[in-house]
């Protein structure tokens, strides 16, 4: 039996080391490609680099307009994330400890939107969006993504777990809502709100498809969206591309890297919920 897990064990691990490799790789492969000349990077192919040249990433950053997509991406991310978690948290308190007429029906709303794909509100969207004159615009950006139901979802459950007697008792000691909600119940999930924003974060800051369709003008793309524009006279500037594309990473990198303890757990509480 032990042989047998051992063997077991063995297969598991190769898989994974597989998987991993699967992974890294296009890293890699983006990080060779950005310290090579564009010209190497096309006369001499090769998996191992060659050379260590930065020319590439000053022209990243001196000559195109990465610092500006860097403000757009980062502002953007950083309003969405805020206004994502306070209304979903006030949204799943109400829908937890509120007694209101239509309360399961809006959140039975809430559950069925998990059944509408986001790409097949793409169009009303963006017509609602030049209707509003919201093109090439933060607000255009940011509007169509505040509203996240996993977030809502996930509070209400942990509202549903809290015993009702604290409730009961900050009631007793003149309490309002607001303050229920401030005072004694966010206090109680600092690391649950903590792993969702970070999770919003990063899907903020990774989304190409809406800021693709709305953004126009170079001066208000992010960064997913800026890297499309990298390219010269002559065509595509691998090197110049892939040195733009390492740099967008390293903010969601280093983010994951220092909270990837959040991180992992907002993903097991949001694939809990969605399965």
């Amino acid at each position: 039996m032990m042989k047998t897990r051992r063997i077991e064990n063995g297969i598991v691990t190769a898989f994974t080391l597989l998987a991993a490799a699967c992974w890294v790789f296009p890293l890699y492969w983006a990080f060779v490609t950005s310290i090579r000349t564009d010209e190497n990077v096309v006369a001499k192919p090769g998996l191992l680099p060659d050379q260590f040249n930065l020319s590439s990433y000053a022209d990243a950053i001196f000559n195109t307009k990465l610092m500006i997509w860097y403000l757009n991406s980062v502002g953007t991310a950083v309003i969405v994330t805020a206004v994502v978690i306070v209304i979903s948290m006030m949204c799943a308190y109400a829908l937890s400890q509120i007694r209101f007429p239509g309360r399961r029906l809006l959140y039975l709303v809430v559950l069925a939107s998990f059944m509408i794909p986001a790409q097949a509100l793409v169009v009303t969207q963006f017509i609602l969006m030049n209707d509003i004159g919201a093109i090439n615009s933060w607000a255009g950006i940011i509007l169509p993504q505040l509203i996240v139901p996993v977030v809502i979802i996930v509070y209400k459950q942990f509202f549903d777990a809290v015993p009702k007697e604290m409730r009961e008792a900050a009631v007793l000691d003149g309490g309002g809502e607001y303050t229920i909600l401030f005072k004694v119940y966010l206090p109680l999930n600092w690391g649950i709100t903590t792993a969702l924003a970070i999770v919003t974060f990063i899907g903020v800051w990774n989304a190409f498809f809406w800021p693709f369709l709305v953004v126009t003008s170079e001066d208000m793309m992010t960064i997913p969206v800026g890297i499309t524009q990298v390219n010269d006279a002559f065509g595509v500037a691998y090197a110049r591309i892939m040195s733009v594309a390492m740099l967008a990473a390293l903010p969601v990198v280093l983010a994951y890297l220092i909270f990837q303890r959040r991180v992992t757990e907002a993903v097991m509480i949001s694939s809990g919920v969605k399965g």
